[in-house]
């Protein structure tokens, strides 16, 4: 069987199941300056360039700098940088199987052996965007040096970047770039702004060019959601090369949904034309309503649910799904209670569309996301994701939300440690260990050692430290949360 390679695509590929790319495209002048190699750029930005691409909107490619040894450099190389992206999901209730070869890449560089041809790179007239995902930890200040040949950080390796711009172009105003961080923290391209102004001065670099940095430049705020799981194991991985035809090294499954949201103004949006090209990209000048819609009712039903779907033996999301009553209670949570209840202003009908994508992805046969990963952390995800909700659904109708006093029973339940082993407390599921991993566990097995369940309930509910609030305040909800606290006891939990 071939690989997979320009020459495949030359030689005109015959399989009618796969999304093969112009010849033409691979002849694009490079536009983009993209940090990281992994799953997640692949299969969000980088396939989303691609798509505008073969409209004719964007006619750019990206020049991609990998910063850590080993791993799929080799690859990219092997396969003339082409990669193939399984999209497999929901969409509408249909179900999508959609093949795609990306050709976006033009090469991958490694800034360790490789940083002259970076900062070659940085003084191309095409050179409009960066992009970069460098992990949550990636966007940190740290002291470096950008005379380095890397510098340590990335912070410190795009300043090099753009101090290189500035003196090929001599401080021309017009040769700013767009920068689109997508690391998965709040204000990413704020926070990044800041961390080069202060390494600028750090370094001693000259006031003009920080200057330049500051007026010539846009660091936007930016927001990816889609899952992006990798590669396949072996077995799925051998069915899907069957498949396809060829083999391909990088081949990488994302699920259907997709959202890109930027923060920018026009000028953004002329720079970042391939937006024009997926309904799924947005640039506006606020992400907020983004930021809230995501956090409020994609992971926010994720939080309340996991405790009473892992506790009544589902493993996955999709396996709740299947199931009838727990198909119901996520739908009814999200739907009646957690989407009125969210703490923003939000037009109903989008918010509506959003519950309902958010329910395609918890249908999707082929991501298996499972519920013991997400109680990782649970206590804090429970504040920060459904504490404000439950309190504007107390502000707007006065009532106790009884899908949510639920989801607060089971995460109770599932809070109940038996024993301790290496540090980790562990709770029971039908006779077998699951581990509690969260910050409050000793807290918990604590409370149920000494309290029974209705004085427990009431207890967890005031403690301040652990909800910013006290929530036995809220009329009626301690004793639905401990009236459904004791049904699950009764049932077997």
């Amino acid at each position: 069987m071939t690989d997979l390679s320009i020459s495949l695509l030359l030689n005109g590929p015959s399989n009618d199941g796969v999304i093969f790319p112009d010849k033409s495209i691979v002849q694009l002048p490079e536009k983009v300056l993209q940090f990281g190699t992994g799953v997640l750029l692949r299969g969000l930005p980088d396939y989303l360039i691609d798509k505008a691409n073969r409209q004719g909107l964007f006619n750019g490619r990206i020049v991609v700098v990998k910063s850590t040894d080993g791993g799929d450099v080799n690859a990219f190389t092997n396969q003339d940088n082409l990669y193939t992206l399984c999209i497999r999901g929901v969409e509408n209730g249909q179900t999508v199987e959609q093949n795609v070869v990306c050709s976006a890449i033009s090469r991958v560089l490694s800034a360790k052996s490789q940083w002259n041809e970076v900062l070659q790179f940085a003084a191309s007239p095409q050179l409009a965007v960066v992009i970069s995902n460098t992990t949550e930890v990636g966007i940190q200040l740290v002291q470096d040096d950008i005379r380095q040949a890397p510098p340590q950080s990335f912070p410190g390796k795009l300043l090099a970047v753009l101090y290189a711009r500035y003196q090929a172009f001599n401080g021309d105003p017009t040769k700013g770039l767009v920068i689109v961080p997508t690391e998965l923290i709040p204000d990413n391209g704020t926070k990044l702004e800041a961390i080069l102004l202060e390494l600028a001065h750090r370094n001693g670099l000259e006031s003009e060019f920080i200057d330049w940095l500051e007026s010539a430049n846009s660091c936007c705020n930016s927001l990816v959601d889609r899952i992006v799981p990798g590669r396949p194991d072996p077995a799925t991985h051998n069915a899907l090369t069957n498949q396809l035809g060829y083999e391909d090294e990088l081949l990488t499954i994302a699920e259907t949904y997709r959202l890109w949201a930027i923060e920018g103004d026009e000028y953004v949006q002329s720079v970042l034309s391939f937006h024009e090209a997926d309904k799924g990209v947005f640039i506006r000048p606020s992400i907020d309503l983004f930021r809230e819609l995501k956090l409020r009712l994609l992971n926010g039903t994720h939080t309340l649910s996991c405790g009473l779907a892992w506790l009544s033996g589902f493993d996955t999301v999709r396996e709740a799904m299947e199931d009838k009553n727990m198909n119901a209670y996520i739908s009814s949570l999200m739907l009646s209670e957690l989407l009125p209840g969210i703490p923003y202003a939000v037009d109903e009908k989008t918010a509506q569309r959003f519950a309902m994508d958010v329910l395609d992805r918890f249908c999707n046969p082929y991501i298996e996301h499972r519920w013991l990963s997400i109680t990782m952390q649970y206590t804090a995800k429970m504040q920060m994701r459904n504490v404000p909700t439950l309190l504007q659904y107390y502000r707007q109708f006065g009532t106790v939300p009884r899908y949510m006093a639920l989801g607060f029973a089971a995460y109770l339940l599932f809070m109940r440690a038996a024993d301790q082993r290496d540090d980790t407390w562990y709770g029971q599921r039908k006779g077998e260990a699951y581990p509690i991993r969260d910050d409050k566990a000793e807290y918990y097995a604590e409370l149920w050692a000494r309290l029974p369940p209705e004085e427990l309930t009431e207890t967890a509910l005031k403690n301040r430290s652990l909800w910013g609030h006290d929530l036995s305040q809220l009329d009626g909800f301690a004793n639905q949360v401990s009236e459904a606290l004791l049904q699950l006891l009764d049932m077997g939990g």
